[in-house]
């Protein structure tokens, strides 16, 4: 049976992923060479819940639950701003600029995508929500002297406010791996409110 790589998400308004593109330069001209694998710009996105691997014949089951839940979703508002790091800054493995969101919408989107996910076999998420958008990916085996160089980068880099967005739709999204880093497609957008 035929499966793709597939992930919802907010796509970003472009002048923010050029402030992104910005943040992330700065980063890499300082981070210990080879030590993160930075994510293409274009591609930095706001992800509400990672499918994975996903039968093709699912993807019409999936599209009709995602228009439901966006019929019954107002848009949602938040800010971007502020740099960190998963599971903690002593050992960085992804590197972020923060969202917070301005009000209630965005937490009550992200769990009706959960909710409508889960009968069609996707479970929910074993942790608690934590917007954010991924910048890179600290590779294995990188030193500890470039692990901790790179923690002090984090923790010392200023990444004030970035701007507002106001999402108004969201995206079912292709995922495919190549050498190059991953490279997405979106399959389907869903208005919010409409």
């Amino acid at each position: 049976m035929e499966s793709i790589r597939t992930f919802i998400a907010i796509v970003l308004p472009e002048p923010l992923i050029r402030q992104l593109a910005q943040v992330q330069q700065q980063l890499e001209k300082k981070a210990p060479p080879g030590s993160v694998r930075w994510v293409n710009p274009e591609g930095i996105h706001l992800t509400l819940k990672f499918l994975g691997d996903t039968p093709a014949a699912k993807l019409d089951a999936i599209r009709a639950a995602l228009a439901a839940v966006a019929s019954r979703s107002a848009p949602c508002a938040f800010t971007v701003g502020g740099l960190g790091c998963f599971p903690n800054a002593r050992r960085p493995r992804v590197i972020w600029v923060g969202v917070q969101a301005i009000g209630g919408e965005l937490a009550a989107l992200q769990r009706a995508v959960e909710a409508a996910m889960k009968p069609l076999g996707f479970p929910p998420e074993g942790r608690e929500f934590t917007p954010h958008l991924t910048l890179g990916r600290v590779r294995d085996r990188v030193p500890p002297t470039d692990l901790s160089r790179l923690s002090a980068l984090i923790s010392s880099t200023e990444v004030g406010t970035l701007g507002e967005v106001t999402a108004r739709c969201f995206a079912l999204i292709r995922s495919d791996l190549k050498p190059t880093g991953a490279e997405y497609t979106p399959l389907a957008e869903f208005p919010l409110g409409s």
